[in-house]
């Protein structure tokens, strides 16, 4: 006798009959989906009965196509009519005026115009990896700065923006003008490498991708640092990893923004990295002292409900009228200094 009491065929019986109760669960499964897919008036009495008498599979399925459908809506890009949406941008116009500390969270969306794929899109990064579809690597380096990022620049310029937190890697903030020192990448610049070993880190900014060799947790670009002759490495924190460089991630400054603003203004993110981050959102705070939020994005995000104004619009439609209703002038982006 094994331990347990039971002899070796009897657990291998045991291990039948579990595994046939199964295959029956999962054919009872897909005969009670099959027969929810008919209409009620379509189905036969001996379907209906099936159905009254597996109770459970049936809530659980409902249960399942619900999702799905929330889901495939949160995926959906919603358009608000033209005078909905002009009427928002007044709204937002008068927010950004009287705002103390207005500080701007941008996501890839406000890039797509530069011909970089957001990622959760209709024709995004990861919705296309999604459905086993291949992703072409654009090149990056020939990109200019958006009408967002022209605008913000001189928002800043202006005043009426204190502090951008950026989750793209793209450069296009610093192309644009925006100060280093108004400005934290998160996620890191893919045209920055540091030398660690020197003392403050020395950066290289480069017209030239960085990243070409490096990847999750392995960082190194294969140059060296011109003054000590150290192994230069990139700035992108990847998904799993906890960025540790103070620039350009400059976490300290985007932390301390949060904690000064009266007003965010979220262009092109989905929020789905950002809200994990409780410090941007000052969560300690009570609820009536928080920030007002302002979300620019054809997609739902998980910030809807905690929102003053929901804007279903492309960034750069938003801020051509924002800054129409601001009276204040885009400036051309040039690449010659």
């Amino acid at each position: 006798m094994a331990a347990g009491g039971l002899s070796r065929s009897e657990r291998k019986a045991a291990e039948r009959v579990r595994r046939l109760r199964e295959e029956q669960q999962r054919e009872r499964l897909r005969q009670v989906s099959r027969i929810l897919r008919k209409a009620a008036t379509e189905r036969s009495a001996e379907e209906g009965r099936l159905l009254a008498e597996s109770e459970d599979l049936v809530t659980e399925l409902q249960g399942r196509s619900r999702r799905r459908e929330g889901l495939k809506r949160r995926q959906e890009e919603v358009c608000d009519d033209p005078e909905e949406l002009q009427r928002k941008v007044r709204e937002l116009a008068s927010a950004v005026r009287n705002a103390k500390y207005l500080v701007v969270y941008t996501g890839a969306g406000i890039s797509t115009a530069a011909s970089i794929p957001d990622y959760r899109g209709p024709n995004g990064v990861w919705t296309l990896l999604q459905k086993g579809r291949s992703v072409s690597a654009a090149d990056l380096s020939e990109a200019e700065p958006t009408l967002t990022h022209m605008s913000i620049a001189r928002l800043h310029e202006q005043k009426l923006v204190q502090h951008v937190v950026s989750q793209n890697c793209d450069g296009l903030h610093l192309r644009s003008g925006l100060p280093r020192s108004a400005m934290s990448e998160l996620h890191g610049n893919m045209y920055i490498e540091v030398c660690t070993a020197c003392t403050p880190n020395r950066e290289y900014v480069r017209v030239f991708d960085v990243t070409e060799r490096t990847a999750l947790h392995r960082h190194q670009t294969g140059r060296t640092c011109h003054k000590c002759g150290g192994q230069l490495r990139d700035t992108i924190v990847h998904f799993g990893e906890r960025g540790t460089l103070g620039q350009p991630l400059n976490w300290e400054a985007a932390t301390q923004a949060a904690s000064k603003a009266d007003t965010i203004l979220c262009l092109g993110s989905s929020l789905k990295v950002l809200k994990k981050y409780p410090h941007l959102w000052c969560m300690t705070k009570p609820p009536s002292r928080r920030p007002k939020l302002y979300i620019v994005n054809l997609q739902w995000t998980p910030k809807d409900d905690w929102a003053a104004l929901k804007l279903h619009g492309k960034c750069d439609d938003v801020m051509q009228l924002l800054m129409d209703e601001l009276d204040l002038e885009i400036p051309r982006y040039s690449r010659v200094l």
